[in-house]
């Protein structure tokens, strides 16, 4: 191996290293956000003040593997972030119109998706499905969540079967891809809107473009999985700026109701 590929390689793994310690990097300079932003930012970004009502769950305590630290991370987080897993939902109105919403949390085990998860996506899906009410899901995570195995892996099916039988009953399903979805809930139910948007210069896929690189051999075209470059390829239906994103849910929401 020649002094040139030594040094790439080098540069690739210190790259990885430094993403991998400081995942808020990952982020376009275009969306990046204060480390603070959180699932309850965003509610309270998008929706009619106070009209939010959380769904409340009561879910044992889930460690299928008995994962070592597992159980006192997800407590630590809890604790730190006033959130019991990666995923917020409930009731709301956007400029008047009601709807389900649900945020994921990337501060929370990068919203890497368990079996809580998945339940919590579910549940809200049938809980719209029950109250004739639009349902959105803004996305973000990094993928299944490792601690659980194969049952992390099987939320895939099961939330896509829910949302899709939510969508055969007539509800309408709006996803909203944010920074950055990825792995197994961007082959899932993040990808299965009657309407989907994503914030300007999100990245979305199933595997990372240097993964990809690296299996194909090949050099991937510039801004390949960023929010723009799937919308050219129609993927996406609209990209919006942060702050755009409330008022186009709203007129979204009252096409629907009209």
């Amino acid at each position: 191996m020649n002094a040139n590929a030594v040094n790439e390689r080098k540069e690739k793994f210190n790259r990885y290293k430094m993403l991998r310690e400081n995942p808020e990097e990952l982020l376009s300079p275009v969306i990046k956000p204060a480390q603070s932003y959180s699932a309850r930012d965003r509610i309270l970004d998008t929706v009619d003040a106070e009209t939010f009502e959380e769904f409340t769950f009561d879910f044992p305590e889930t460690n299928p593997l008995e994962f070592e630290g597992y159980v006192e991370k997800k407590e630590e987080l809890r604790e730190e972030l006033s959130i019991h897993d990666a995923i917020i939902a409930g009731t709301c109105e956007i400029e008047g119109h009601g709807a389900v919403i649900v945020v994921m949390d990337k501060h929370f085990m990068m919203a890497s998706m368990g079996m809580e998860l998945g339940e919590i996506v579910c549940q809200s899906a049938e809980y719209a499905s029950e109250h004739k009410l639009p349902l959105i899901i803004f996305t973000a995570s990094g993928g299944a969540r490792m601690q659980e195995g194969i049952l992390s892996l099987m939320q895939m099916a099961k939330t896509s079967a829910v949302i899709e039988r939510f969508k055969n009953e007539g509800g309408l399903y709006i996803a909203v891809l944010t920074h950055p979805t990825t792995g197994g809930v961007s082959a899932s139910f993040a990808t299965l809107g009657d309407i989907t948007i994503a914030e300007k210069g999100a990245l979305v896929g199933f595997a990372g473009p240097r993964v990809i690189e690296q299996t194909i051999g090949q050099k991937l075209p510039e801004g390949f999985q960023r929010a723009e470059f799937l919308e050219e390829h129609g993927f996406v239906d609209a990209v919006v700026e942060r702050d755009e994103v409330r008022t186009t849910l709203a007129r979204i929401l009252k096409l629907h109701v009209n």
